[in-house]
Formats: C-alpha cells, structure tokens, sequence
C-alpha cells in the first residue's frame, strides 16, 4: 500500500486496520500455544510489583495470558476496540496504544497487591474503550461521539464489572489505570477541528 495515511481511502483504513488486529489477536494466540508447550515458561514475564527487575515486562506483560480461556475472552472485545481505534490512523493508534500499556504497566507494578503476577491484554482493551468513549467528544466529532455511546451501551456494564475490587484472581487496578490511561491518550493524542487548526478568532 502506497501513499501517507491521509491519502489512503477509506477501504484502505479499513482493510489495514482489520488486518493489523486480526494479526494482532492471532499473535495473542500464538504466545499462549507457545506458552502451553514450553510449560507456561512465558508467565514469568507477567509484572510483579515494585521489583526492580519487573520494569523490564511492562510491556511484554500485555501480550501474555494465563490459559486459553484468558486469551479467549480478550479476544473480541480487543479485536473490536483495537479496529474501530485503528480506522483513526494506525500511527495515531499505535501511539495511543504505546501510552496505554507503558502507563497501564507501571501502574499496576507501583500499587498492585505483592506478591501477585499480572499480564494480560484487558488493561490496553479498558484503555482503548476509555479512548473510544470519549474521543468523539473531546474532538467535537459527530462519528465518534456515536461511536463512543455504542460501545458505552454495549460494553459499559461489563467495564464496570470489571473495575469492582471484590473479583478474585482479576487485576480491577490494571482495569482502572488502563481505563485512565485511554481516557488521558484521548486528549493527548486528539485532532484538531479545521477551525482549531485555522486559528479561528471570536469576536
């Protein structure tokens, strides 16, 4: 595919971002088969908290899970969030995506309980539905304010579940941090309207 971002269609955005979460997705599936048949020796680059050493996989912590059942339900709300996120631009969204993780990475290693092990792939998915739910307004955007209540109707119960600290063997701090973390992406990563960028005057 040839051209800058802003010159591609809006079949090409669609395509590439398609296909940038289906491979993404796919590779989740792939860490975790090799995770499997290696005697879960991937699980140690999970991020256990406050350990200097630890630092090192607050990234790599989000493309590891804990079993197929793990992977399995990140899948669809990643591969659904991650698209609709991508459609924007896929420099703009690996940045946005970049932030999340590193922010969603110290801050489970800094308040997380000790002693526990966390990875995973739904602190960036909290993230990007932070980033989805309010970009559209933060932008002024009438597409992605729909957007936004969409996937608010659709998924905002179960976001809210998940940031209950009452759920044994789930990390509700890597769900919240994300999810501030995709809201703060959100106003970082935000496009200027035309008449932001024109420097309109009020009189």
């Amino acid at each position: 595919m040839s051209g800058t971002e802003s010159e591609w269609s809006r079949g090409d955005r669609v395509k590439a971002a398609a296909k940038l979460m289906v491979g993404w997705v796919a590779l989740l599936w792939l860490l975790e088969v090799v995770d499997v048949v290696s005697g879960h020796a991937l699980d140690s680059l999970g991020i256990v908290p406050r350990e200097p050493s630890q630092l090192i996989d607050i990234v790599p912590a989000a493309f590891i899970h804990f079993g197929f059942a793990h992977v399995a339900a990140n899948s669809v709300p990643l591969l659904v969030f991650g698209f609709l996120a991508a459609l924007g631009g896929i420099r703009r969204f690996a940045a946005v995506c970049a932030l999340i993780i590193v922010a969603d990475g110290l801050g489970v290693w800094l308040i997380s309980p000790a002693h526990t092990n966390t990875a995973g792939a739904s602190g960036l998915i909290f993230g990007l539905f932070g980033f989805l739910l309010i970009t559209g307004f933060v932008e002024r955007r009438p597409l992605g304010i729909a957007v936004g209540l969409l996937i608010g109707a659709v998924w905002g119960t179960s976001i809210l579940f998940g940031l209950a600290p009452t759920q044994s063997g789930v990390s509700w701090q890597a769900h919240l941090i994300g999810l501030a973390a995709g809201v703060g992406a959100a106003f970082a990563f935000r496009r200027r309207g035309a008449t932001e960028q024109r420097g309109a005057l009020k009189a």
